[in-house]
């Protein structure tokens, strides 16, 4: 199952940047061990985006309350889990193994 996890500060930035560094090596740590597939900031600077696979959202909660975000409570994390239908054939199977692949059309053939 993939899970968009929106994180939004709810403390002042200066406090977010307090742990900042941890929330980056536990990042790290969750990219590594294949959980987490992209992350990064929002555009808005008022919080971040991270895309994961898990088998239920039981695994994404614990992960979340070790993040240091979490622990020292500079934001709130919105969970939404997705069973994909579709994916894009380039797309790794194993993220999204009941949807359809589709191929991209060949460029000038659309």
């Amino acid at each position: 199952m993939l899970f968009s996890i929106t994180v939004s500060y709810i403390r002042p930035l200066e406090d977010v940047k307090e742990h900042l560094d941890a929330h980056k090596e536990w990042l790290v740590r969750y990219i590594m061990a294949g959980t987490i597939l992209a992350a990064g900031p929002l555009r808005q600077g008022d919080g971040g985006f991270v895309l994961a696979h898990a088998q239920d959202v039981s695994e994404i909660m614990g992960m979340i309350a070790e993040d240091p975000f979490d622990r020292h409570k500079v934001a709130s994390f919105d969970i939404q889990a997705c069973d994909p239908a579709l994916r894009a054939a380039g797309f790794p199977e194993q993220w999204a193994p009941a949807a359809k692949a589709f191929a991209a059309a060949p460029q000038g053939l659309s």
